[in-house]
């Protein structure tokens, strides 16, 4: 019997990335201690990977074979200048910022895009899929006619991505409007100009249907896709509103910020349940495809006011570590239970990745 078709899909989440990289570097820790191996590449336990915004980044980071833990580094050493200056929640500070803050998501452009450049250098798509083997397929908004664009590898044919470098992928589809600049991306096809991009979670936050779909174009029809979907630490969920608090204006939505945080974390329950769908129905027409959303134990109320996409203070990272860590022994505990039909599953997984190989430039 084959091995499965795998996808890894990760959702967008701002700064929440630092949980999604903490919990992949903690998992395949424990899963190479028991396995007495070296450091697992988690890249080639896949054979493609979907990841949108935040998402993205740990998406190429994984497709280049870069340890998790150097992008947990990359939030946390970087996290505040990516993003410095949060979202104003009073009148006062939104004025202070109607002339400021321009400059500041500025600065944090291009803070970003010298923290991606650290660990992707300077690889295109073409390349990460003709040294490794691994498809990507990153959602992001194309700004000059307001669609949804899917950079992708060559993997199902298509060249039209194949000289945007991984950087310039993971600018464009963390380009999260109000939190972030857009990205204007030179183009590199020898015609010249740029386009603009503005972030994937706009309308593929969750991107496990964007995953389900490539996946079914390229994996054999008898062999098994399993896709494998990481959050960015779920937010409490629910909120208890009154009925003299539903007039909500600009400041109680924090500019915006509150209204897209709230799509995000209503995407990722969305775009499950009908993906599960799909593989339901896709399931009696012959097609074997599993949905599996890594687990994660209860978020303590508290953690919600260190859970929005640019905030980048200590207590909220160290908040998004401690839930990381809490999920990776709760997800642990699932894979050694042989009656948890999820947690066999992510134990195949880890078990089946081949070992990180030292790179043959030595970096």
């Amino acid at each position: 019997m084959p091995s499965p078709f795998r996808v890894l899909s990760i959702d967008g989440g701002g700064m929440r990335g630092l949980y999604s990289a903490s919990f992949l570097a903690g998992i395949s820790q424990l899963f190479e201690r028991e396995r007495e191996t070296g450091m697992l590449d988690i890249g080639k336990g896949f054979d493609l990977i979907v990841g949108t915004s935040t998402g993205a980044i740990l998406g190429c980071a994984a497709a280049v074979g870069e340890p998790m833990s150097k992008v947990a580094k990359l939030y946390k050493e970087h996290g505040k200048a990516i993003f410095p200056i949060r979202l104003p929640t009073n009148l006062t500070g939104a004025l202070m910022q109607a002339k400021t803050r321009p400059r500041h998501l500025k600065n944090g452009d291009q803070a970003l895009r010298a923290a991606l450049v650290a660990v992707l250098q300077q690889r295109t798509i073409a390349q990460v899929y003709a040294e490794r083997g691994i498809a990507l397929a990153i959602p992001a908004v194309e700004m000059g006619h307001q669609r949804s664009w899917v950079f992708k590898t060559p993997h199902l044919g298509g060249h039209r991505d194949d000289h945007f470098t991984l950087v310039d992928v993971c600018m464009a589809s963390s380009a999260a409007p109000i939190f972030r600049s857009l990205a204007a991306i030179q183009m590199a096809d020898g015609l010249g100009g740029h386009r603009v991009f503005a972030d994937g979670g706009l309308w593929a936050n969750n991107p496990v249907l964007v995953a389900l779909l490539d996946a079914l174009q390229m994996a054999p029809v008898d062999r098994e896709i399993e896709i494998f979907a990481l959050g960015t630490c779920p937010r409490p969920e629910g909120e208890a509103i009154e009925e003299d608090e539903v007039h909500r204006g600009l400041l109680e939505w924090k500019l915006g910020g509150k209204a897209l945080q709230l799509s995000l974390s209503a995407q990722e329950f969305a775009f499950d349940n009908m993906a599960r769908l799909f593989a339901g129905v896709l399931e009696t027409l012959g097609r074997k495809v599993s949905i599996i959303r890594f687990p994660n134990g209860a978020v303590p109320p508290d953690t919600l006011q260190y859970l929005d996409l640019d905030d980048a203070r200590p207590e909220a990272t160290n908040r998004l570590l401690a839930q990381a860590r809490a999920d990776v022994v709760f997800t642990k505990s699932a894979c050694d239970d042989k009656r948890n039909v999820v947690g066999q599953q992510i134990a195949r997984l880890f078990r089946d990745m081949p070992p990180l190989q030292p790179s043959p430039t030595g970096e």
